[in-house]
């Protein structure tokens, strides 16, 4: 049996929040129909999705397992009705989306004057979006740097760069001609994703460089970053030793769409 959707979006409601009353109120329904729609999605799967008993409610592994794939499964749906709707309106549009310190003009440049009827425009992800972005349509196409959630997308390298230490000015290493990962031994980390213990979970480059300026931390950022941000208490220094940042083009896998294909073609000549 094929997956009903809505029962899905009910489900992830009650996975996210661990409560079918609170679940039913973000969902704007009575809580007797939200915990029928669960048990019969838990009919159609075969599978038990929680354990409910005095202490609440907890996902079962098989839960676990659909919540992981239940974010894309809504994802890919939504983008699915948003290009369904462009297309029935005649709208012809590509929305390119990039990572902090990737420019774009070039490309966007150069696949519009290829394209003059299609309105081109670009919006900047984060990591913590980038994936979902492209799933659900909100961009069709964009720029991501690793790591990468892989599941549903269509990934094509595009270059490497070195990262530098962005460290507060006045700071002990600052002003130094090159640095080693060893030279930062001790330093408190500032990380976008799997922070360390001790470290401090940050989103935005904006995040990061008020928390940089503030003695918060410091952190490594891409070469083009810190080519296209100054700050005067902000110091960059390169790390000799520094795993490379990998810049990839992305796009829903499986999507037929010559203007992916002509734009992804514009990104790789120009490197």
């Amino acid at each position: 049996m094929d997956l009903d959707l809505r029962k899905v979006r009910y489900f992830v409601a009650v996975a996210e929040l661990l409560h079918f009353g609170r679940a039913a109120e973000r969902l704007h329904i009575a809580q007797p129909v939200l915990s029928r729609q669960i048990r019969a999605l838990e009919k159609d799967l075969g599978a038990e999705l929680f354990l409910r008993d005095s202490h609440g409610v907890t996902l079962t592994d098989a839960g676990s397992q659909l919540l992981d794939d239940a974010q894309q499964l809504l994802a890919i749906a939504r983008g699915a009705r948003r290009r369904v709707q462009r297309a029935a309106h005649g709208h012809r549009r590509l929305l390119v989306g990039f990572r902090a310190g990737v420019v774009v003009t070039h490309a966007l440049r150069a696949f519009a004057a290829a394209h003059p009827d299609v309105e081109t425009n670009a919006r900047r992800v984060e990591w913590d979006d980038q994936e979902r972005l492209i799933l659900d349509g909100t961009v069709d196409i964009a720029y991501v740097r690793r790591p990468v959630r892989e599941d549903g997308l269509e990934l094509r390298p595009l270059y490497s760069e070195t990262r530098v230490a962005m460290l507060p000015d006045g700071h002990r290493l600052a002003g130094k001609p090159e640095l080693s990962l060893a030279d930062l031994d001790g330093e408190r980390w500032l990380r976008y994703a799997d922070p360390l213990p001790g470290d401090l979970p940050i989103r935005t480059i904006e995040e990061k460089f008020e928390c940089v300026a503030a003695g918060t931390g410091i952190t490594l950022v891409p070469r083009s970053v810190a080519e296209q941000y100054f700050r005067p208490d902000i110091s960059y220094v390169p790390v000799a030793d520094a795993e490379p940042d990998q810049v990839l083009l992305a796009w829903a896998a499986g999507r037929r769409s010559p203007l992916i294909t002509a734009f992804a073609e514009a990104a790789q000549s120009l490197g």
